[in-house]
């Protein structure tokens, strides 16, 4: 392949500048310019204010690139652009942009290409490939989406036509999304596909086996799509593989095409002949589909014949076929079979049981099945809501309200809307009027829908008469004791914190959690149910949502983020409780492979000392590292394991297994490298952090 054409840049030499004090000068300022931080950096060009100019410094940036000291050449870079004698040079930013890319620094690497696209010009091809390459290179939940963004913009915008490597790459990084991100990515994976297309450039198989997979894990699949894009591997000679036949089934698993689905069935044996346990799913489903379970059935049982073994997926599959087609005595003994399996994941099938139990009324059934899933499973919402609303159905009013109230106090569990709709049909029903009443304002705070049948409703708008006629005020939320422990733990674990734009002075808490942690996709059903009452209502909680705005937050912005920078409040020795840490765990901290835990926290040195101490005082020794601006405090050996028996009692049931220190990691965690042993380090006797170890 030909090398990136890139402009020249046009720079005088040290020896042809005249004038002998300016060359002295200028070679003294190359020379001490690297060995300092950002800010002597600038004191140091700020210094030369008088006499340096854009010539000047287009040979210090120039001199620092060729001596890979671009971090220097970036900060001259940036301070040029401040000067009232600085002229837009195209030649300089493409090669500043391109060398801090080759580095996979794609922040700054973006900063110097939107400053060529500000300034009208199109970035050339060789920095619209690297910046793309930095991005894919670099950790963090929004990376991908900024290198489609650059990807389409060199396609569109410089009207480039990328490499078939950049093509790949690219294509290679939307598929290593987790299933639930990857689908949202299809019309980008297309494209990509077009462009190869277009260009007359070699397709491997792997960019055909991987469009059908996204194809088939859409809501609606698009099996002509899937069909032309099979035929068209046929006519360039690229055979089936496995993985295209079983994503062939899921898709028809979706569409319920039997016919479709028998014919690559009979491919994929004819390949191998112990398929996939996700394949015997997927023919599952396409008889469910067509309203034949047992066909179904005899799918799960063939495949606990061929395969020797039954997959946690295959259980769930069949229990959820054989509760939806009311197969009782088959479903209760299936789920026997599951579990004295010893496997885990127990609760989508006892979701499944119990709901059908309730729509036939075997509520008896229910009851047990209930006692037998708290015997092996932890806390679900969604099993005690259907516990909940047998109870009431039956006019068990005394165990139900019970039941409510155990929900209400455990934090794992926690009540919702259908939860108090339930109790109140109960109390209503009962003519439990007082209570009802009580509820009733409870589901107001909690900006819970009123959901009960209308002669119910007929009788909460009776006993509402009753009261006498006041003005109602619209009850405004507080937050309670255990908000607030939760907040502060989830601030500093990074949670933001927006300034409202009017003129009063109230705030709004932004929660953003990673779609591919298992963790954060546990933890934000527990957080959005916990603050509820100050958030909008949502059929399916998002990955990020914000509150309302309100001056109650106000408090946090000030202490954390005074001037719109993150701080380390003064007084946070005396909010460190077990309750606090264990959130910022759950939400911001990392455990490593070895077992220890870790903390990322961004502040001044003085602030983290204040948390070192605070621990300390708590028996809990720790460590801390500096990154560029970000400190790491690690908790490590048995330390570690005093912090988790500190924490524990708040730490979510469903998270324990993953977040236990001591264990081994599963890779659902992300895991830091950080070194406690070199670089600066931190204890309450030292504030002072060098920059060694920068990132």
């Amino acid at each position: 392949m030909k090398k990136f054409e890139t402009p020249a840049i046009e720079v005088s030499e040290l020896e042809d500048i005249p004038d002998q004090w300016r060359r002295a000068r200028i070679a003294w300022i190359c020379k001490e310019l690297p060995a300092h931080k950002t800010p002597t950096m600038v004191r140091i060009l700020n210094a030369q204010r008088k006499w340096l100019r854009q010539q000047d410094g287009t040979y210090i940036a120039l001199h620092s690139m060729r001596i890979r000291e671009n971090e220097a050449a970036f900060r001259v870079y940036k301070w040029m652009m401040q000067q009232h004698w600085f002229r837009f040079d195209f030649t300089l930013a493409t090669k500043l942009a391109d060398y801090l890319g080759k580095e996979r620094k794609h922040l700054k690497c973006r900063e110097i290409f939107d400053d060529i696209i500000d300034q009208g010009r199109v970035p050339c091809e060789s920095t619209f490939h690297i910046l793309i390459v930095a991005y894919l290179s670099s950790p963090g939940p929004s990376v991908l989406d900024e290198a489609c963004s650059i990807y389409n913009r060199m396609v569109h915008l410089g009207c480039y036509k990328p490499r078939l490597n950049l093509h790949n790459s690219l294509f290679k990084a939307l598929l290593g999304k987790t299933q639930g991100s990857s689908k949202h990515f299809l019309k980008q994976a297309e494209f990509i596909y077009q462009n190869l297309t277009s260009s007359g450039l070699l397709i491997h198989k792997d960019i055909f086996s991987g469009l059908i997979w996204l194809h088939s894990y859409q809501d609606v699949v698009d099996m002509e799509r899937i069909s032309a894009l099979r035929a068209e591997m046929r006519s360039r000679g690229i055979k089936e593989s496995k993985e295209v036949l079983v994503s062939v089934l899921r898709a028809c698993s979706k569409d319920g095409n039997v016919e479709e689905a028998e014919k690559t069935w009979s491919k994929l044996l004819s390949i191998n002949h112990s398929p996939p346990s996700q394949a015997f799913v997927y023919q599952m489903e396409v008889y469910a589909k067509i309203g034949k379970p047992t066909k179904s059935l005899e799918v799960f049982r063939k495949m606990q014949e061929q395969l020797g073994s039954t997959s946690v997926a295959a259980y769930h599959k069949i229990i959820q076929v054989l509760s939806k087609s009311q197969k009782l005595g088959i479903a209760d003994s299936i789920m026997s079979e599951f579990i004295n399996s010893g496997m885990k994941q127990l609760i989508p099938s006892f979701i499944d049981l119990m709901g059908m139990y309730f729509v036939l009324g075997l509520h008896e059934k229910l009851e047990s099945t209930f006692l037998r899933y708290r015997e092996v499973c932890h806390p679900n919402l969604t099993i005690f809501n259907i516990y909940l609303d047998s109870l009431v159905h039956t006019g068990n009013l005394n165990l139900a309200e019970k039941i409510f109230n155990e929900m209400r106090g455990d934090v794992v569990i926690g009540v919702n809307s259908r939860s108090c709709n339930s109790i109140l049909r109960g109390y209503l029903t009962s003519g439990e009027y007082v209570k009802a009443e009580k509820m009733y304002n409870l589901m107001r705070q909690k900006k819970y829908d009123i959901e009960i049948e209308s002669s119910l409703m007929e009788r909460l708008d009776y006993v509402l008469s009753l009261r006498e006629k006041v003005v109602e005020e619209p009850i405004r939320p507080k937050l309670t004791p255990e908000q607030r422990e939760v907040l502060m733990g989830l601030v500093l674990g990074g949670l933001q914190i927006i300034r409202s734009g009017g003129k009063r002075r109230s705030h709004a808490i932004h929660f953003e959690f990673n779609e591919e942690s298992r963790i954060h996709s546990i933890l934000k059903g527990h957080i959005h149910d916990k603050f509820h009452e100050w958030l909008g209502s949502h059929d399916d909680i998002p990955s990020s949502f914000t509150t309302i705005s309100h001056s109650y937050f106000t408090f946090y912005a000030d202490q954390f983020w005074p001037n719109g920078r993150p701080c380390i409040p003064k007084l946070i020795h005396r909010w460190l409780s077990p309750c606090v840490l264990a959130y910022w765990y759950m939400y911001g901290g990392y455990r490593t492979s070895s077992g220890d835990i870790l903390f990322r926290v961004k502040g001044s040195p003085e602030g983290v000392v204040s948390i070192v101490k605070a621990l300390k005082v708590k028996s809990l020794n720790c460590r801390v590292k500096k990154r560029g601006r970000v400190f790491w405090i690690g908790i490590l050996g048995d330390n570690a394991t005093f912090f988790w028996e500190v924490v524990e009692p708040f730490i979510l049931d469903d998270l324990k297994d993953l977040l236990i220190a001591g264990g081994h990691s599963d890779g659902s965690l992300e895991i830091q490298c950080i070194n406690f042993d070199s670089g600066s380090e931190s204890d309450e006797k030292n504030s002072g952090y060098s920059d060694t170890d920068t990132s």
